[in-house]
C-alpha cells in the first residue's frame, strides 16, 4: 500500500454517521487455532468453563466455518469481511491493503461511527496490525511464549543456529510445556491483563467502545501452567488411531503437520508416535482451558466496571486445527476440522439464550452481524450476510452452504491449485483447479451422514453423480447465490 494513502487513512478524523448514546460496546475476542474443543459446542473431553457460561446466556454456533484454514487468510478475510480471491492474501506475508488499498475493516467501521476502539494482543497476523483500524496504536502481546524450561532451549537453539548461519527466525523450541508458572507469566495472561486495564480505563468515557482481544492459545507450542494440565487425565483423551489419508483422496488435498515438525523430538516426516500424540493432545486442551481462564478474567473485568449488560461478546477461532486426524497435524487443508472453528456470541437483550445453533454459517457474515447488532450502517462491499436473526431463532432456515478454499504448489505435471470447498447440510465438495485457467483437476466429496471422520472419498461413485454436479454447480454460482431465506 503506497504510504501516503496509509497515513491519511490513519490520520483521517472519526465519521459519526449517526448518534452513538446508547449503542452497545463490543468485547470482540480471538483465539488462535481454536476449533470447537468447547464443553458449549459438544467436545465432552473439553473444560472450558468461561465460554460456556457466554453460550449459556448467548448462542455457541456448531457449524462455523472460516474461508482459509491459515491465520493471516483467515483474519484478513474476517476483519475485512471479504473471501480470500477478494483479499488476494493466502499466505502470511501479503497485506490485504495491497489489493484492496481503500478497505474499511471491521474494527475502522465502528471507529468511524463514533467508537473507541482498541486491540491488544494478536487480532490480525503479526506485522499487519493496520494503523487505520484503531483509535489508538494496536498493543502486541508482550508475555512470554514459554516457561523456563523452553526460553533455556529456545535460547540454546537459537544461539546455535546464530553460530552456523542458519536463519534464526525459523527455529522452533519444545511444541509443549507444562511449566508451574503463575497465569500472568505467560502471553495470554499478559494479554487478559492489559485487557482488564483497558476495561478500567473506560469507565466513566461516554463513547462507546470496542475493545479487541487477541489471545495466543491454543497456538503451538502448547504451553500452559501446570494447573490446567492437571484438570485432565490423559488416557482419556481422544487420540487418532488412523495414519492413513482419506482413502481416495487426491495426494495434494491432505498435509501431515510440517508446522508441527520443526519443533524439538518430532519426526520430521512419518507417523507421529502414538505417546507423542497422546502428550500433543494434552497440551493442546491444557492450552484452550488456560486460554478459557484468562477469557474469564477478562469477563470477570467486564461486570466489574458496570458493562456486562451492554455489551456484545464475541470469541472465534481463526480456523479449526486437525489433532492426528489421518496423520494430519495442524491446519492448512479444505478438511472439515480444519475449517471449521469455535464461534459464540451474546447480545444485550438477546431474546434465545443458551441454544447451540446447527446452521451454516461463515466468518465474513461476521462483520455484517457486528454492524447490525450495535445499529450501525451496513459495510459496504461485504461478501457475507448477517447471522442476527438466528440469535433469537437458531432453528430458522438459514443459507445453504459455506465455503473454504486453500492454495497447493500442486506438484510435476500439474502446477498451482487452489483447491475450493463447498460445505452444504449434509456433504463436503472439494474441486481443486489449476490456478492458471481454472481447469478442474481432482474432486472430493464426503458424505457427512455416514462418513462424519472424511474416511473416504466418493466423488467417483456413480451413484454420487448427482450430489456431486449440483454442489458443483453450487460453487460455481458462489456466495452471492447463497443467500440466507427471509
Amino acid at each position: 500500500m503506497r504510504p501516503a494513502v496509509f497515513a491519511v487513512l490513519f490520520a483521517a478524523t472519526p465519521v459519526v454517521a449517526q448518534e452513538t448514546r446508547g449503542k452497545p460496546n463490543v468485547l470482540f475476542v480471538a483465539a488462535d487455532d481454536l476449533r470447537p474443543a468447547l464443553g458449549c459446542a459438544g467436545d465432552p473431553h473439553a473444560k472450558t468453563p468461561n465460554i460456556d457460561s457466554l453460550a449459556a446466556r448467548g448462542t455457541v454456533f456448531t457449524r462455523a466455518y472460516c474461508q482459509q484454514a491459515v491465520c493471516s487468510p483467515s483474519r484478513s478475510s474476517l476483519l475485512t469481511g471479504r473471501r480470500p480471491d477478494s483479499t488476494r492474501v493466502y499466505d502470511l506475508v501479503t497485506h490485504f491493503r495491497t489489493a484492496l488499498p481503500d478497505v474499511v475493516t471491521l474494527p475502522q467501521h465502528f471507529r468511524q461511527n463514533g467508537y473507541h476502539v482498541h486491540g491488544v494482543g494478536k487480532i490480525y497476523h503479526p506485522g499487519y496490525d493496520d494503523r487505520p483500524s484503531w483509535s489508538v496504536p494496536w498493543e502486541a502481546t508482550k508475555g512470554k511464549g514459554f516457561g523456563p524450561d523452553g526460553q533455556k532451549l529456545l535460547a540454546e537453539r537459537k544461539a546455535k543456529a546464530k553460530e552456523d548461519k542458519d536463519d534464526v527466525s525459523k527455529v522452533r523450541g519444545l511444541p509443549v510445556e507444562a511449566p508451574d508458572v503463575a497465569d500472568g507469566e505467560l502471553n495470554d495472561g499478559w494479554t487478559a491483563a492489559r485487557a482488564i486495564e483497558v476495561l478500567k480505563d473506560r469507565k466513566g468515557k461516554t463513547e462507546p467502545f470496542f475493545l479487541a482481544v487477541g489471545f495466543a492459545k491454543p497456538h503451538l507450542p502448547f504451553v500452559a501452567p501446570k494447573r490446567y494440565w492437571d484438570l485432565y487425565d490423559p488416557t482419556t483423551l481422544p487420540v487418532s488411531r488412523s495414519a492413513e489419508p482419506p482413502a481416495g483422496a487426491p495426494k495434494f488435498a491432505p498435509q501431515f503437520g510440517g508446522e508441527l515438525r520443526a519443533y524439538v523430538g518430532i519426526p520430521k516426516t512419518g507417523a507421529v508416535p502414538a505417546d507423542t500424540s497422546r502428550r500433543l493432545v494434552h497440551g493442546y486442551y491444557a492450552a484452550v482451558s488456560y486460554m478459557d481462564a484468562q477469557f474469564g478474567r477478562v469477563l470477570e473485568a467486564l461486570r466489574e466496571n458496570g458493562f456486562a449488560e451492554n455489551t456484545v461478546v464475541i470469541l472465534w477461532g481463526d480456523h479449526g486445527w486437525h489433532l492426528g486426524d489421518h496423520g494430519m497435524w495442524c491446519k492448512h487443508t479444505n478438511y472439515e476440522l480444519a475449517t471449521r472453528s469455535a464461534l459464540v456470541m451474546s447480545i444485550p437483550g438477546q431474546r434465545t439464550t443458551g441454544r447451540p445453533c446447527e446452521r451454516l454459517v461463515e466468518f465474513v457474515d461476521i462483520y455484517p452481524t457486528l454492524a447490525e447488532v450495535c445499529r450501525l450502517p451496513a459495510p459496504a462491499g461485504v461478501e457475507g450476510y448477517s447471522f442476527a436473526p438466528l440469535l433469537d431463532d437458531p432453528a430458522r432456515p438459514w443459507k445453504a452452504a459455506a465455503f473454504s478454499q486453500y492454495p497447493r504448489p500442486g506438484g510435476p505435471g500439474v502446477g498451482p491449485l487452489m483447491g475450493y470447498a463447498v460445505r452444504s447440510d449434509t456433504h463436503r465438495y472439494v474441486e481443486w483447479r489449476k490456478r492458471d485457467g481454472g481447469e478442474v483437476v481432482a474432486r472430493e466429496l464426503y458424505d457427512h451422514r455416514t462418513d462424519p471422520a472424511e474416511d473416504r472419498n466418493v466423488a467417483a461413485v456413480a451413484a454420487n453423480r448427482d450430489v456431486v454436479v449440483a454442489l458443483a454447480r453450487r460453487l460455481s454460482e458462489g456466495w452471492r447465490a447463497n443467500v440466507p431465506p427471509k
